[in-house]
């Protein structure tokens, strides 16, 4: 059996910076975004001796079950890209994630691409970067969403806190940033109820492009006072940069309910900063806050920082 994962991104800032449209238009984007230890796993296993052995199907298991005889008949996008990019044969694969996540706004497609990809090359014994698993997801995700951003499939593939920009024809620079802000505070994520498919947002929002530019600013202020370890300042940005975010388009907060959630963490004493992850309109609210003092009247899972990007193994 072959086994990957991947964690899931939260972006704090820079988002739509990355949009392809943007990088093209104005040569530059940039993202502040760290890795959580909220994963999602790939297993892919092989029936050498029972049923499958006859039958030569693929078999596809996450929230439904697919019994398949062709690549092309599977309909769950990610999983049909990848083993048909890799001309796989017949396998069991199971998708899991420690989180709601579609259409979560944690970046948990690309997430789910690359540890895919990590698995499959493993099958099939072929070495492979990180950096060359994050270019491939996003080539292969851009082939059903053309509006998918830069920073999802690097965000997640490569771990940890850090600055990540983007320059164009897949010209990516990190930049890791200390990661003493999460020892001071608390981070939080406030699942909505609400869950949306990004691809209407992001197409709004190249349409919009303009609207966009002014978050760079804004990202070249938070990384300055978060080296200066000015850490309050920082997450001052971060509420200014979630304001300027839905500036950009109607859409990333059209749902009441979102709004709503929105208007309560904003008039929480114990709320530091917040912001909605992802496109918007949907999935997780993040939260920062004093440690061990948030109090909402929302479930919320307290997350944490992790180093580590794309793992796999043969078990």
């Amino acid at each position: 059996m072959i086994y990957a994962s991947c964690p899931l991104r939260i972006s704090l800032f820079g988002g739509s910076t990355d949009n392809p449209y943007f990088v093209e238009k104005y040569g530059y984007g940039s993202v502040i975004s760290f890795t959580c230890d909220l994963k999602t796993y790939v297993t892919i296993s092989q029936d050498k001796i029972g049923f499958n052995k006859e039958k030569h199907k693929y078999i596809i298991n996450y929230s439904r079950r697919e019994e398949v005889s062709k690549v092309e008949d599977i309909q769950n996008e990610v999983v049909r890209t990848v083993l048909d990019y890799f001309k796989m044969p017949p396998v069991q694969v199971t998708l899991t994630s420690d989180a709601y996540s579609q259409g979560s706004g944690l970046a948990s497609s690309s997430s789910y691409t690359i540890s895919l990809i990590k698995a499959c090359c493993i099958f099939l014994n072929i070495p492979i970067k990180e950096h060359d698993v994050c270019k491939l997801a996003y080539k292969l995700e851009r082939t059903y969403n053309p509006y998918c951003g830069y920073q999802d499939p690097y965000g997640c593939g490569i771990g940890g806190f850090k600055r990540i920009e983007f320059m164009g024809n897949n010209r990516v620079k990190y930049e890791y940033l200390p990661t003493d802000l999460f020892n001071h505070y608390d981070t939080h994520l406030v699942f909505t109820g609400v869950t949306r498919n990004s691809k209407k947002i992001l197409k709004n929002i190249t349409e919009n492009l303009e609207k966009v530019k002014p978050v760079l600013d804004t990202v070249e202020s938070a990384h300055e006072s978060l080296l200066q370890k000015k850490y309050d300042t920082f997450l001052g940005f971060m509420e200014q940069a979630w304001i300027e975010k839905k500036q950009t388009s109607d859409s990333i907060t059209e749902n009441k309910k979102i709004r709503r959630i929105d208007e309560i963490l904003n008039n929480n004493e114990s709320v530091i900063s917040h912001k909605l992850c992802g496109a918007g309109n949907g999935g997780f609210f993040l939260t920062f806050s004093k440690k061990k003092s948030l109090t909402i009247p929302y479930h919320s899972v307290k997350i944490y920082a992790v180093p580590e990007g794309v793992r796999g193994e043969s078990i």
